[in-house]
C-alpha cells in the first residue's frame, strides 16, 4: 500500500485539467428528465457543498505534513477538490438548476460543518484529518459518484465524473499510504494522540456538525435511489483495504472511523436514535447564529477558468 510520493506528486502535475477542457454546449443536457430534476438537483448542490469542505481538510492537511511531498500533495488536492465542486455547480448550470448567478445556498447541516471545519481543523492531529478524508473519499467515490454516473445518461456528466473519479483516486492512495505511515508509530504517540484528541472541544462540538451532515448525505442519496446495501458496500471498502494493512490496523484513528462508518450505513443501528434526534434539532437551528461564512466558500464558481 505504500507508495512513491515523488512519483505521484508527478503524475498528479502531469494529469492536471480544467473547466475549460469541456464542451459545456454538448449534446445531452436534455436528456435530464423531469422526474430526476427535484432530487438530482438538492443531490449536486449537496456534493459540491461537500467538495469544498473536503478542500478546507486537504488545505489543513498541507500545513500539518512534515514531509515538503505531502505537503505539496495535499495543496494540489486542496485545488482539486475546489475543482470538482466547481464543476458540479457547472454541471448544474448545464442542467439549468442554478436559481440566479450564484451558488445554492448550502443546507444548514453543511453550513454547521462549514463552520465546524473551519474552526477546528488547523488544531486536528494529521492523524484524525489523515483518516477521515479516505473513508469520506470512499463513500464519495465509491457510492455518491457512481450512482451519479449510472443514473443521469448526459455524456458530458459521465465525462465530468471520470476526471473525478480519476482525481478521487489518487487521493485514496495517498490517503491510505498516510494511514499506514502513521500506523507505525509507537504506542504511546497513538497514546498521546488518542489522548489529546478525546480531550479536544473540537471532539465534542463535532457532534451536532457531523451527525446531520452524515444524516442529510445518506437520506438523500437513498431517497435518489442508492441500494442502502451499496452505500454499506462503499464504506465496507474502507475497511476491506485498510484491514490488509497491519500498520493500518494499528492507526486508533483509522479503527475509530471504520466503526462509525459501519453505524452510518447501518440505519437500524442505535447510533441512529441519537443522530436523528440530533438532526431534527439541528434543521430548525437559526441561521442568523451562524457565524460568518467563511472566505474559501467564495471560490465556488461554475465558469470555465483554465
Amino acid at each position: 500500500m505504500s507508495i512513491d510520493l515523488s512519483r505521484t506528486l508527478d503524475r498528479v502535475r502531469e494529469r492536471q485539467w480544467a473547466l475549460a477542457d469541456i464542451d459545456w454546449d454538448a449534446p445531452g443536457a436534455e436528456l435530464i428528465t423531469d422526474e430526476q430534476r427535484p432530487k438530482l438537483a438538492a443531490f449536486m448542490a449537496d456534493v459540491a457543498w461537500i467538495e469544498q469542505v473536503g478542500a478546507r481538510a486537504f488545505a489543513a492537511l498541507a500545513r500539518k505534513a512534515d514531509d515538503p511531498v505531502l505537503a505539496d500533495l495535499y495543496r494540489y488536492f486542496h485545488a482539486e477538490e475546489q475543482r470538482h465542486a466547481n464543476v458540479e455547480l457547472a454541471l448544474m448550470r448545464r442542467w439549468d438548476m442554478l436559481d440566479g448567478e450564484g451558488p445554492p445556498e448550502p443546507d444548514i447541516s453543511i453550513r454547521l460543518a462549514m463552520d465546524w471545519l473551519d474552526r477546528y481543523a488547523d488544531s486536528l492531529p494529521l492523524a484524525v484529518l489523515g483518516a477521515a478524508i479516505p473513508m469520506l473519499e470512499v463513500a464519495l467515490d465509491g457510492a455518491l459518484l457512481k450512482f451519479l454516473t449510472d443514473e443521469v445518461a448526459d455524456p458530458v456528466c459521465q465525462q465530468v465524473f471520470e476526471l473525478v473519479n480519476n482525481d478521487e483516486s489518487r487521493h485514496l492512495a495517498v490517503g491510505y499510504h498516510v494511514l499506514e505511515v502513521l500506523g507505525r508509530d509507537p504506542l504511546h504517540v497513538h497514546a498521546i494522540t488518542t489522548a489529546r484528541v478525546l480531550l479536544s472541544p473540537a471532539v465534542f462540538a463535532s457532534l451536532p456538525a457531523a451527525m446531520p451532515l452524515f444524516s442529510h448525505a445518506r437520506d438523500n442519496v437513498v431517497g435518489m435511489g442508492l441500494d442502502e446495501a451499496k452505500l454499506a458496500e462503499a464504506l465496507g471498502r474502507f475497511e476491506k483495504v485498510g484491514d490488509r494493512q497491519p500498520d493500518v490496523r494499528r492507526n486508533p484513528s483509522y479503527l475509530a472511523l471504520k466503526e462509525f462508518g459501519k453505524m452510518v450505513a447501518d440505519r437500524s443501528h442505535p447510533y441512529h436514535l441519537l443522530s436523528d434526534r440530533v438532526t431534527q434539532v439541528m434543521a430548525h437551528y437559526p441561521r442568523r447564529l451562524l457565524r460568518q461564512p467563511p472566505s474559501w466558500i467564495d471560490q465556488l464558481t461554475y465558469e470555465p477558468v483554465v
